[in-house]
Formats: C-alpha cells, sequence, structure tokens
C-alpha cells in the first residue's frame, strides 16, 4: 500500500511536480538501482502490469509520440506516461521533448501526483544498462564504452561503476564538447578518482571493451560492428550506435521486453525487416529463472527500452520525497 494517501487534498486536486521540485531532490545511485530492480522483481513475480506501448509516428518522422499504462503491485498504484519528441529530423539544440508521468493510489482512489519525468527516465535508462551489465558482463570485466554524450550517457558511466565497481577504464565516444564536458563532470561527481578516456578510435575501443553502453542519437555515424567486438563482450543498446550486426550475430539476445523491442527496434531489423527471436527478457534473469550469459566467451546483445513500472517505481520514490519536503504545487484540476 501507498503511504502518499494524503498527497492530494480530495478527489478533485493533483499535485503538480515541475521540472524543478524534482530537480533539487537529492537521491542516490544505489537508491535508484534498488528502486528500478525492484520493480523488474515485483513484474516477473506477477504482481504488476505492464501493457505495451502504444506508439504514434508521422509518415516523415519528423515526431513521435509514446502512451505507457502501467500498475504497480508492490506499491498499489496506477500511472500513465506520455512522451512527445518533435524535431527528429533537424539538429538536436532545435527539438523538443516532453515527458510527464501521472500515478494514482489505487488503494483509495485519489490522484497522487504529476510530475514531469524527464529526469526519472535520464535516471531509469542508465540505470537498467547497469543492472544488464552486473547480470550479463562476462566475469572479470573491467572496461566500458560509451557511445554517445546526450543525456542518456551523462550517467551511463557511474551507474556502470555503481553496479561494476572493478571497471578500471572508462571510455566514452562522442563528438560534441560540451557533452563530453557534462559526461566528465557527472563522472567526476559520483566518482572523483575516476577519470573518462574520450576515444577517436571507435573500432579499436569497442573491440577493447568488455561492456558497450551505446546511447546515441538518430544521427550519429557511430555503428559498431559485430565483428569488431571481443569474445565474451556484451552491447548494450539504448538509442543508437550499434549496427545491426551486433544483434543478429551476438550468441545471447536478452531484452527488457521483447514486444517493446519489436515496435521500436525496427532500425535493427534485417534485410528481410525481421528481428532475431530473444532468448531471454530481463526481468526473469534479476529472478535468477534464466541465466544472464551461459558462457564466459559469449557476445551478448543487450535490448532496454523502458518499462513503464519502472518509471512507475521511480516516480513513486520521488514523490515520496518531495512530499516530504513540501514541494510541489495543488490544482484543482477537475473542479
Amino acid at each position: 500500500m501507498t503511504d502518499l494517501t494524503t498527497a492530494s487534498a480530495d478527489d478533485r486536486s493533483l499535485r503538480i511536480l515541475s521540472t524543478g521540485d524534482l530537480a533539487g531532490i537529492d537521491i542516490s545511485l544505489a537508491d535508484v538501482v534498488e528502486t528500478v530492480e525492484g520493480a523488474y522483481r515485483t513484474l516477473h513475480a506477477g504482481q504488476s502490469d505492464n501493457p505495451r506501448k502504444l506508439t504514434v509516428k508521422p509518415a516523415d518522422g519528423h515526431s513521435v509520440a509514446y502512451a505507457m499504462l502501467g500498475r504497480d503491485g508492490s506499491r498499489d498504484v496506477v500511472a500513465i506516461k506520455t512522451s512527445y519528441k518533435h524535431g527528429l529530423d533537424k539538429g538536436r539544440d532545435e527539438q523538443h521533448y516532453y515527458t510527464s508521468l501521472t500515478v494514482y493510489d489505487d488503494v483509495t482512489g485519489l490522484p497522487l501526483a504529476m510530475m514531469d519525468c524527464s529526469r526519472i527516465g535520464s535516471l531509469r535508462t542508465p540505470a537498467v544498462s547497469a543492472l544488464l551489465a552486473r547480470e550479463c558482463a562476462a566475469p572479470g570485466a573491467r572496461s566500458a564504452l560509451v557511445i554517445g554524450t546526450g543525456t542518456q550517457a551523462r550517467l551511463a558511466l557511474p551507474f556502470l561503476l555503481t553496479t561494476l565497481p572493478d571497471l578500471d577504464r572508462l571510455m566514452l565516444s562522442g563528438t560534441h564538447p560540451e557533452g563530453i564536458a557534462a559526461v566528465r563532470e557527472q563522472v567526476r561527481s559520483y566518482f572523483p578518482d575516476r577519470e573518462v578516456e574520450v576515444v577517436t578510435d571507435l573500432r579499436a575501443a569497442a573491440g577493447d571493451a568488455d561492456v558497450i553502453v551505446a546511447t546515441a542519437g538518430g544521427h550519429t555515424p557511430a555503428a559498431v560492428e559485430a565483428d569488431w567486438l571481443k569474445p565474451g563482450a556484451l552491447s548494450v543498446l539504448v538509442g543508437h550506435g550499434l549496427a545491426p550486426s551486433t544483434l543478429h550475430r551476438a550468441d545471447r539476445v536478452i531484452a527488457t521486453s521483447e514486444a517493446q523491442m519489436n515496435v521500436t527496434g525496427t532500425d535493427m531489423a534485417d534485410a528481410d525487416g525481421k528481428l532475431p527471436a530473444v532468448d531471454a527478457e530481463f526481468p526473469s534473469v534479476l529472478a535468477g529463472v534464466t541465466a544472464g550469459r551461459g558462457s564466459a566467451t559469449e557476445r551478448i546483445f543487450a535490448y532496454n527500452s523502458g518499462l513503464v513500472v519502472t518509471d512507475i517505481a521511480l516516480g513513486h520514490r520521488f514523490a515520496q520525497l518531495a512530499l516530504a519536503q513540501g514541494l510541489g504545487t495543488e490544482v484543482a484540476l477537475w473542479r
């Protein structure tokens, strides 16, 4: 049962948590990882519901919108997430992105909060990549390569270091000076003794990496091929930066959700427009029902697509912290 039953004054009010409200909340990387992992375990146990996302996209591809509905059985909350991105045919500075999460208490029937979901997504996604690395990286993994310097890249290395603290070589492939500086700053803020190595030879870096996390945007020229990878390498696809061969020639394929991969991973399809079958979904790996990898030399491809149950769990955690600090604004939305 949720402990946020007094979040809204009545059934006609809704507490709004803005970008600024959430920005000031201090939450540890370990707290985020634990919250996200718990959401996967609850889903695997059959206590939560995570239907496939709905997607709309115009023929020219200039925008994309998603709607995701889910229920968290361990918290007794229902939530709806929306995501809209415009300007996919333009540069990063000309794009518009809006995402929100609205959470309802499924015990009292009252609304809990509506919040900007951008920070939640920027934490949830690299936390999932880090969990994938913890479960699927080869034993003794020491080197990681992050491709891209955007939002999803900024915390990729700090989260990897949270679940794989023995990593001692941190590589970054990117072309935007501001993004490179931001990635370095995030690593420095969480792990002051660690340095980030910016690489220019992507093929050589990919060949050295035990773990690769590809977070680049759709216009990136980066495309790591399967034959660049060392035996035992784990490749995690979040955005772009991996060629389809890394999927089709992988020894093992893991997906957070095979259904979502079949919807949002079509750019990785082969010449016939097909994607290979998934060997395991990640909730079953986390639950210990399915092995993350079968041998130390398997090349594993992991597809990290967001599951709304992880957004719900982390959004609920943020709502707890925000309300404890008196943050947010009550809006009489239904009056």
